[in-house]
């Protein structure tokens, strides 16, 4: 299946049916005169996105093609129809398995991965703090945490007892 927040995928024909595809997915589709790894090129493309850069085909877009890779070839699900009336001795049964071909997509277009019409997130920096120009000894460091960790028990214990409900004192005459 591919991946719906993919930046750079098309819609592509094969075997009378669309597919939605991106660089490095794998998909099935009707078999395909090919053998297993050997590339082939998919002609018929009728939509191209790129980030946010769209290209609609009326009927397919010229010059662009899917480069694809046979990966291997299986037959899918059995399938069973049938059919039964009753009093009638009308009982058909049919049934069949379809044979599909894996297929891998190489480039769309040419393309392996999106142009950058998108916008791109900022890259993360160095979240690391710095260290400061006065090297602390080891000893101050290790105290100065366990007062820190002291500290913050102590809050949590506040804490908890100030969320408490005071037990009832009065009682209820009768």
């Amino acid at each position: 299946m591919p991946k719906s927040d993919s930046s750079l995928s098309a819609v592509v024909v094969s075997g009378g049916k669309q597919y939605r595809v991106a660089p490095g997915d794998q998909i099935l589709v009707d078999r395909l005169a090919a053998e297993p790894g050997s590339s082939l090129k998919l002609g018929r493309v009728l939509l191209l996105r790129d980030g946010s850069d769209i290209k609609v085909g009326a009927p397919g877009i010229e010059g662009l093609d899917v480069e694809i890779k046979v990966l291997a070839h299986r037959r899918g699900p059995r399938i069973e129809s049938l059919r039964y009336k009753s009093k009638k001795r009308v009982r058909v049964h049919r049934g069949g398995r379809a044979d599909l071909t894996a297929i891998e997509i190489i480039a769309v277009g040419g393309l392996t991965e999106a142009t950058g019409t998108e916008k791109k997130a900022a890259t993360k920096q160095d979240t690391k703090p710095k260290a400061d120009k006065k090297k602390a000894t080891p000893a101050k460091a290790a105290s100065e945490t366990k007062a820190a960790v002291a500290g913050k028990l102590e809050v949590k214990a506040e804490a908890k007892t100030a969320t408490r409900k005071a037990p009832k004192t009065t009682k209820e005459t009768k």
